[in-house]
């Protein structure tokens, strides 16, 4: 069974589904903390949301190359461009 949580951040609200196991993690985090299971969940957010926003633009890079619509640079010319060639 999930749970329905409600987190309003500004003026948007989100309904996300929990398992058991997570409720109970952030339930019991919250209790003995003091701070509300939804500060922890957008905690939780803030500290994955740039890894997942690396990962997929890495990915449409990727495909662009893949499909000839970009080109890539050789990493010596990167490196003398910015004095790093030895």
């Amino acid at each position: 069974m999930y749970y329905m949580h409600y987190i309003k951040w500004g003026t948007m609200t989100y309904s996300i589904r929990l398992p058991h196991e997570i409720e109970n993690r952030l339930e019991k985090l919250s209790t003995q903390t003091g701070r509300s299971k939804s500060f922890y969940v957008k905690e939780a957010i803030l500290e994955h949301l740039d890894d997942i926003e690396d990962i997929y633009l890495a990915e449409k890079r990727l495909e662009d190359i893949c499909a000839g619509r970009t080109q890539t640079i050789p990493l010596q010319e990167v490196m003398k461009k910015y004095g790093m060639d030895c």
